[in-house]
């Protein structure tokens, strides 16, 4: 009981929280400050034993606060977030280490420093080498790092819920601040393009990939953290209201993706429960199908129709579009050009976004972390991508202990496929998948025999 009522009290505190930036911004930076105090004042002052369960706890916070920060302005940067991942992730290492089996992630960190070295003969002129290297490089770096911490850390299996909770309660604070911002998004519809006002005034990308996160939090916990019908309820009601707000940013990627690692994360959770628990995942996914749909209905309701457009591919009149990618597929084979005329060590970092610049007036920012890296580390970027994707897939055929770790992984392959690295959740996300999840043991007690 007492759990539930903390539950509900800091969900309760963070629809506040989002409500109140909304009527007044500048208390944002209070909410920033007051954070980044509370947690390293958790980390430092937490016993040896809690050091790891704190570091997590307080790079998830500002994982899952990033994207309503950026939009209130109340970072004292942009890319915060994925500084202060890093800061916390390093405490770390001075007050637990890191494995020495960790070194691949060393290797990775250490092939990103060439093509800093590229960007500075390659960049144009008038390029901000400093920023651009910083936008470009933080995502990839703060990965490396809290990789290098989190590798095989142990952490309990509840305290892992919990960290991923600090990843959802200021999620369901932005969700607040959007409705307040945006009520009605029949008032805002013009196209079945992303629709920037129906995503809070900020990119509807970032927004839709922060939203569909917690749509995957919310579901695992809909499973495995809702024993009563009350949080069963609750749980439910903030999935739908997460997940509509998602879909109507017209932004299809974090939707996606929120399927996709729901999807994995179901399948096996599915096969790891107990046969008797079976029936129980199979009714609780009757739920979560019916809540989707229904969530659906009421988009589309929503937005006239629209959003059915959307996602078959069609503008508002429903004429079919010519490219599913909306643009993305043309920059794809624009940066693998890239790392075909510099195979070796790549066209330096920024130079992808600074190339186009150049020649259309305008530097678009890479959706495909992929193809970036491609083009702008060359050949030692093929090696950065073959140690993400197989260093985890084979730390897997030692330790099964984490059944999110498909999930995890599913995270961060489809953002950085539609997203990039702009916001720190995926590599944050990926670090998870690292972990090695211990389970608490339940002590039998057995009758004594009267003599």
């Amino acid at each position: 009981m007492n759990y539930n009522i903390t539950y509900i009290g800091a969900i309760i505190l963070h629809v506040l929280i989002g409500i109140l930036i909304y009527f007044n911004e500048a208390l944002g930076k209070l909410y920033f400050g007051l954070a980044l105090i509370f947690f390293i004042y958790r980390i430092v002052l937490s016993p040896n034993a809690l050091k790891i369960f704190e570091i997590l706890k307080a790079c998830a916070y500002f994982v899952g606060a990033e994207v309503l920060l950026r939009m209130t302005k109340a970072n004292i940067s942009y890319e915060a977030s994925k500084y202060l991942v890093i800061l916390f992730m390093m405490m770390g290492m001075y007050y637990k280490g890191i494995s020495g089996k960790a070194y691949p992630y060393f290797i990775y960190l250490m092939f990103l420093v060439p093509s800093i070295f590229v960007a500075s003969t390659t960049l144009s002129f008038d390029a901000h080498f400093r920023t651009n290297i910083a936008f470009v490089l933080s995502g990839p770096v703060c990965l490396g790092i809290a990789s290098l911490f989190t590798y095989e850390k142990k952490i309990s299996n509840n305290q892992l819920s919990e960290v991923l909770l600090y990843v959802l309660l200021p999620i369901i604070s932005l969700t607040a601040y959007i409705f307040f911002y945006n009520p009605s998004v029949r008032d805002v519809l013009s196209s079945t393009e992303s629709n920037r006002a129906a995503s809070g005034g900020f990119g509807p990308n970032q927004v839709a990939t922060a939203l569909g996160l917690g749509m995957f939090i919310l579901t695992t916990r809909l499973f495995t953290k809702s024993p009563t019908l009350g949080l069963k309820v609750l749980n439910t009601v903030l999935l739908i209201l997460i997940s509509f707000r998602a879909i109507v940013t017209f932004s299809r990627g974090g939707v996606v993706t929120a399927i996709i690692t729901i999807v994995a994360f179901l399948f096996i959770y599915f096969f790891k429960v107990s046969r008797r628990k079976k029936n129980e995942v199979f009714m609780m996914f009757m739920l979560l199908s019916f809540s989707l749909m229904a969530t659906w209905v009421i988009s589309s309701y929503q937005t006239d129709g629209f959003i059915d457009l959307r996602y078959s591919n069609k503008d508002h009149l429903g004429r079919e579009k010519t490219d599913v990618t909306t643009g993305r597929g043309t920059l794809f084979m624009n940066e693998l050009e890239g790392f075909i005329t510099s195979p070796f060590f790549g066209i330096g970092s920024s130079r992808a976004k600074d190339m186009r610049f150049e020649i259309e007036g305008q530097g678009v920012t890479s959706h495909n972390e992929v193809s970036r890296t491609l083009a702008e580390h060359g050949i030692l970027g093929i090696i950065i991508l073959l140690i993400l994707i197989f260093k985890p897939l084979d730390i897997r055929t030692r330790d099964k202990s984490n059944y999110y770790f498909y999930a995890f992984l599913c995270f961060w392959f489809a953002t950085i496929n539609h997203s990039s690295m702009r916001i720190a959740a995926p590599a944050f996300i990926y670090a998870l998948a690292l972990l090695h999840i211990t389970y608490e043991v339940h002590p039998l007690h057995r009758k004594q025999v009267k003599q």
